[in-house]
Order: C-alpha cells, then sequence, then structure tokens
C-alpha cells in the first residue's frame, strides 16, 4: 500500500524503473520496522511525507512516527546487510526525534 503511494508520486517525476526499486526495497524495510517495533506489542499511527526537491531532481521521503525513540542509523543491528545495501543506494539518510516523534528521512537523486 505505501510503495505503491509512493511509486506514483514517483511516475509522476519521470523517475526511472531502477531507481523507484531502490526506493522500494529501503521504504519497505524501513516502513516495516515501524509497523512491528514502533508501538510493539500495540499500533499506532505512521506518516509518510513525499517532497521533491530541484536541481538536482531528488525525491525526499520522510517517515513520522510517535513510537519508542529509535535511531536505526546508530544502532548495531545483528544483520546489517540490508541496511548498508540501504546506505549505498540512498544519497541522503537522516534520523531525529523531536516532539516525542521519530522522523527518518531518505533522500535520493531521481535523475
Amino acid at each position: 500500500p505505501v510503495t505503491g503511494f509512493v511509486n506514483a508520486f514517483l511516475a509522476e517525476l519521470g523517475c526511472p524503473s531502477r531507481i523507484r526499486v531502490q526506493l522500494d526495497v529501503a521504504l519497505d524495510e524501513l516502513f516495516g520496522n515501524i509497523v512491528r517495533y514502533a508501538y510493539a506489542p500495540g499500533t499506532g499511527p505512521a506518516t509518510v511525507r513525499l517532497e521533491k526537491e530541484e536541481d538536482p531532481l531528488c525525491v525526499v521521503i520522510t517517515l513520522i512516527d510517535g513510537g519508542e525513540p529509535f535511531d536505526p542509523l546508530a544502532k548495531e543491528m545483528p544483520d546489517t546487510t540490508h541496511l548498508k545495501a540501504r546506505e549505498q543506494s540512498m544519497d541522503g539518510l537522516a534520523y531525529e526525534y523531536r516532539d516525542g516523534k521519530n522522523i527518518l528521512t531518505i533522500r535520493k537523486k531521481i535523475c
């Protein structure tokens, strides 16, 4: 569901399919972590914000949740294969915890 929404936005920007796949993989993993861990064992809201930047053309995807503070970029993960692949395929990753919210932003050039 989330990747469909994002892919519709990317298609409007003329984003190449190779980049859409990279973003799908990253978003799938990151959003999946929010679903599984942010509010465990309960549930809670999550926001996906899409933006475009010009010069160079980039897509910026921000994931926001009010769950437990967790910085996926700072924590030692048992299997970092997926994290390393995501870091290499994105042009920017940033995390902050502000006003009771986890805010994770990924940036990818699309041209």
